[in-house]
């Protein structure tokens, strides 16, 4: 026959319950923190590659640029 709980017992299951729940939620919350700053890295890397394509693009341009205008020839000592 099982026993009738004691108010100890209660009170240890209750709290080992609620120690459950807060670890629980703490590591949804971890997981959402995870998450946000995972998007936000890769947010900020696609943004800085795309600065850094843009201005090897512009880097380019402007050496074929200054090549056509000296006509592309290396000057010698």
């Amino acid at each position: 026959m099982l026993s009738k709980p004691n108010s100890r017992t209660q009170a240890e299951a209750e709290a080992k319950f609620k120690r459950r729940q807060d670890q629980e939620r703490d590591g949804r919350r971890a997981t959402a923190e995870y998450e946000t700053a995972a998007v936000t890295m890769r947010e900020k890397t696609a943004r800085l590659r795309a600065l850094r394509l843009a201005k090897q693009a512009a880097d380019a341009k402007a050496a074929a640029e200054k090549m056509g205008a000296t006509g592309g020839k290396k000057k010698g000592k």
